[in-house]
């Protein structure tokens, strides 16, 4: 549920509140009130100036909300007040220079409305390959190696290509052990272990399947995880896919955008990829990515650089490239090179 306006302020020169918080509802809402919910807080931040994000998942909310001090004090004082949910507890509360959430009176994230989108492209037939999601996730959980590779040994003996296995299996069995944990089924250690044991496995699977090649790209690539993002699933595939199509690869674990930026700055690669969890929908890093992305296109003047980010936020659609200034948000692995080395053709060509 997005709907996009052009009525919020835009601050030049100004410092605005930021406020994320956590709370649970009382009783679940049905899909209907929480619709409602949304299109009143709507109209009430469109006449006081503040955009945010709204995550709804399994009886917990999660909000940000921006704006000038005043209308945001105002909004929370009415959030505060009501009665729809309780245990409320202010995550982080700062001023910004600017909105993340610019077009958006409120962006409503849930399952729900996730699977209402999905249920609308249900003409179209699952792909083949979706029923073997829930028991890879859970031999991923259980720290099964073994059968997980020989699970996957056997998909690909079938005759289906790496990249689609990637696309159609990994990457949504990831999604999958996200929300295993967002529901209390596994613990962070589970997940992380099973998404480490994911990525060795797909790996493997390129590996088999892949030729060499003599071919060699002009082009190099930085791949990177978000600054501290501790998930690499899709930053390990990508290295394959950039290395099989003749990239120069460099791969990148910064603990801050500063660091991040100094990479890109002494390197001088031709595109970036920035990657958040797979498996989980980050709503709080999405300031924390824009502002590596702005560093990164910082750090380049001069020099064309093509800068991508990835994760669940964007797999889903509920984040955009322009979202947090970048130049492609890929909602997959699979021809992530070839879109790529496609829009620095087309940037060279104007330059």
């Amino acid at each position: 549920m997005q709907v996009q306006t052009g009525s919020a302020p835009t601050e030049t020169g100004r410092w605005i509140g930021c406020l994320t918080y956590q709370s649970r509802a009382v009783s679940r809402p049905s899909e209907s009130e929480l619709r409602q919910l949304v299109e009143e807080a709507r109209a009430r931040n469109r006449s006081l100036g503040v955009t945010g994000m709204l995550l709804y998942e399994n009886g917990r909310f999660l909000q940000t909300l921006e704006g000038p001090p005043d209308g945001l004090e105002q909004v929370w004082d009415s959030i505060r007040h009501d009665e729809r949910h309780r245990d409320i507890e202010v995550l982080t509360e700062h001023m910004v220079s600017s909105r993340l959430f610019s077009g958006w009176d409120l962006l409503l994230y849930s399952r729900e409305d996730r699977e209402r989108r999905a249920g609308r492209a249900s003409d179209l037939a699952p792909h083949a390959l979706a029923h073997y999601v829930p028991g890879l996730a859970q031999l991923a959980l259980d720290g099964d190696d073994l059968r997980i590779n020989a699970r996957l040994a056997g998909i690909a003996e079938q005759g289906w290509s790496a990249d689609d296995i990637i696309s159609h299996l990994i990457e949504p069995v990831a999604r999958a052990m996200g929300d295993a944990w967002l529901a209390d089924r596994c613990c962070e250690f589970d997940l992380t272990v099973g998404l480490s044991m994911l990525q060795l496995a797909g790996h493997a699977v390129r590996t088999h399947a892949c030729t060499a090649s003599l071919r060699r790209s002009r082009y190099s690539i930085l791949l990177a995880t978000a600054p501290g993002e501790p998930h690499m699933l899709s930053t390990a595939m990508l290295a394959d896919q950039f290395t099989d199509a003749g990239w120069r690869v460099e791969m990148a674990f910064p603990p801050s955008k500063e660091a991040l930026a100094n990479q890109v700055a002494a390197q001088g690669h031709d595109a970036v990829d920035i990657a958040l969890s797979d498996a989980l929908p980050r709503q709080r890093a999405l300031a924390r990515l824009r502002e590596a992305v702005e560093a990164c296109h910082r750090a380049s003047p001069g020099h064309l650089v093509v800068v991508s980010v990835g994760g669940r936020m964007f797999a889903e659609a509920s984040a955009s490239a322009a979202s947090v200034g970048a130049d492609h948000a890929r909602r997959s692995v699979g021809g992530t090179s070839l879109r790529l080395a496609q829009l620095l053709r087309q940037g060279r060509s104007l330059q």
